[in-house]
């Protein structure tokens, strides 16, 4: 794996350590084990579902948590009484956890186990100051405008 060194580009942005974090997390992302697999669905403009094989985990035995931008998934299954003998072990019941970067604004709407598979929705919500506004334009010199652009001769 090549590994690429962002320190330049550091020294003279600010505010992009999370960006740098992110590129981080997803170089590990990569070496990561693949269990239990999942599928990441876009299932209208500003929403998603995260579905994840869990075959064998009761939602007791699952955990979603979201922390810092990114979203814990994590199962352990809890064996209870005496565990038969097995012959061929082909369902994996091993306990995981996967992790994965939220952008910003994305909130979890909820989680659901259906057929052994759990589905989790997303969407972006982005918040009412961060909206595109439109800007009236008025006939002539609005009198805020005006009376913005005389202040600073006033004052000198």
């Amino acid at each position: 794996m090549t590994n690429r060194d962002f320190a330049p580009l550091f020294r003279t942005a600010i505010g992009f350590d999370r960006l740098a974090r992110l590129m981080d997390t997803a170089a590990a992302a990569a070496e990561a084990p693949s269990y239990p697999p999942y599928n990441i669905e876009k299932t209208g403009d500003d929403s998603y579902r995260l579905t994840m094989a869990v075959a064998g985990f009761s939602p007791q035995d699952l955990d979603v948590t979201v922390k810092d931008n990114t979203l814990f998934v994590s199962g352990r299954v809890h064996s209870e009484g005496e565990q038969p003998e097995m012959l061929y072990r082909g369902i994996a019941g091993r306990a995981f956890e996967r992790r994965f970067v939220l952008a910003d604004h994305i909130v979890v709407e909820g989680a659901d186990v259906r057929n052994g598979l759990l589905h989790v929705g997303l969407k972006r919500v982005v918040p009412e100051a961060l909206k595109p506004r439109r800007i009236e334009i008025g006939n002539g010199t609005p009198a805020a405008i005006a009376n913005d652009a005389a202040a600073p001769s006033q004052a000198a």
